[in-house]
């Protein structure tokens, strides 16, 4: 059996045993990379994808297969790739980002995970293809550490160890060593090479990789809750947040169906309930109406970051009633106008930052009346409106807003609270 075959008998099994890990495999691409030494997790633009040395893969059990597997899913679910940047010693933080995911690994199924240091280093130590011994909770039993606690908490006691010298932890001093590097020990650990990869990017790009993790991870979940499987319980609690969406903070699905009128377009499905009457057998065509608002977003300075993600998880909000949406973001001037996807939900990069101006964008929707069925203006409301909108106008106040302005605004006028 070739590596590339004995992959996806291991990533089948792991489906039949754990449904929820073999689906989040089957979304990650995967690389053979010679001389790498190990498995481990590397960039691929704003997702992941999985780099094995094929020699390292030949030599590990199918079980030991599994569970490298399941033990880089891990790192990614947790968020230690783009969490490991800050913390200042990254082999520290490799021990304890390995302590917490091994908790959730039966041991059977991670490479000589039933011997300690000391027999591992008797039978491994002067053979240059041995699988590295990870770190394991009850490694370090000198320093009481709590269960399933997180990498933080692991990484503070091990930092706090080391403050106090060699002795206090036989297991730390031989994963540390004496010198640089694992050599100094002879015990070979994963030392996720393919990390480097993370440090040093920017918040930015940081935050898109989060937001489509999360996304992943949604999307996971609601395939394994479609067919009668479980979330693992060390990601339950996290899944569940992304699940249950915190609701609008108004009632977009009313205003819409109320208020909006105007600009509608008109688009054609299929569908089968609605046979065609010309072509027998097949779907008919179902007209729908799709109503498109343009959203102004206040970007100038006096809003503050806060703000802006409680006017993003609206404008969400907006969308999902159905209609068309385009955002213009502005401060003195429109510094940006595009149409909305799903997929933009938290990865809108922020334009503006200056001073505040409403004008242009109600001069944009007075120009084009006819493409929107209104306007929705999100803001902290620290301006005035010159230009006097000719459709209909709803302004939206961020919930720590003041309301100084308020009357001045032409329209109705809400507060997120």
């Amino acid at each position: 059996m070739n590596n590339n075959e004995s992959l996806a008998k291991a990533s089948k099994e792991l489906m039949f045993k754990e449904p929820f890990y073999g689906i989040f495999l089957m979304s990650l691409r995967k690389t053979w990379v010679d001389n790498m030494g190990t498995a481990g997790v590397s960039k691929n633009g704003i997702n992941f994808k999985l780099s094995i040395d094929p020699e390292f893969w030949k030599s590990l059990t199918s079980d030991w297969q599994k569970g490298i597997l399941k033990h880089e899913l891990l790192h990614i679910a947790f968020f230690h790739l783009t969490m490991r940047d800050s913390f200042l010693d990254k082999k520290l933080f490799n021990i304890a980002a390995d302590i917490e995911i091994n908790q959730y690994i039966d041991k059977s199924m991670l490479p000589c995970a039933d011997m300690d240091y000391q027999d591992y280093l008797e039978k491994y130590k002067d053979d240059d293809n041995a699988p590295p011994r990870g770190a394991y909770l009850e490694d370090f039993d000198e320093l009481n550490l709590n269960r399933k606690a997180g990498t933080k908490y692991y990484y503070e006691k091990l930092q706090d160890a080391c403050k106090k010298g060699k002795g206090t932890c036989k297991a730390l001093d031989m994963l540390m060593g004496n010198g640089e590097g694992d050599e100094a020990s002879g015990i070979k650990t994963d030392i996720h090479p393919t990390w480097k990869e993370f440090d040093n990017l920017p918040e930015a790009e940081k935050k898109l990789i989060q937001n489509q993790t999360d996304h992943v991870l949604k999307g996971i979940a609601e395939a394994v809750n479609k067919s009668q499987g479980h979330i693992p319980g060390e990601l339950s609690s996290y899944i569940n947040a992304l699940l249950n969406e915190e609701p609008p903070k108004f009632n977009w699905k009313a205003y819409v169906r109320r208020f909006t009128g105007g600009s509608i377009k008109t688009f054609t499905k299929k569908s089968r309930r609605k046979i065609s009457k010309r072509y027998f057998g097949q779907p008919g065509l179902k007209i729908k109406k799709k109503k498109h608002i343009l959203v102004g977003i206040d970007t100038s300075g006096s809003v503050s970051n806060d703000e802006l993600k409680e006017f993003f998880h609206e404008i969400h909000h907006i969308f999902k009633t159905g209609c068309e949406v385009t955002v213009a973001q502005c401060d003195t001037t429109i510094s940006s106008l595009k149409k909305y996807e799903k997929r933009d939900d938290g990865k809108i990069a922020i334009t503006g930052r200056g001073g505040t101006a409403f004008d242009p964008v109600i001069n944009l929707f007075n120009e084009n009346l006819r493409d929107y069925s209104c306007l929705i203006y999100l803001t902290d409301g620290e301006a005035t409106a010159h230009v006097k909108p000719r459709g209909r106008i709803l302004w939206v106040l961020s919930s720590v807003s003041n309301d100084r302005y308020i009357d001045s605004l032409p329209g109705p006028v809400i507060k997120l609270n």
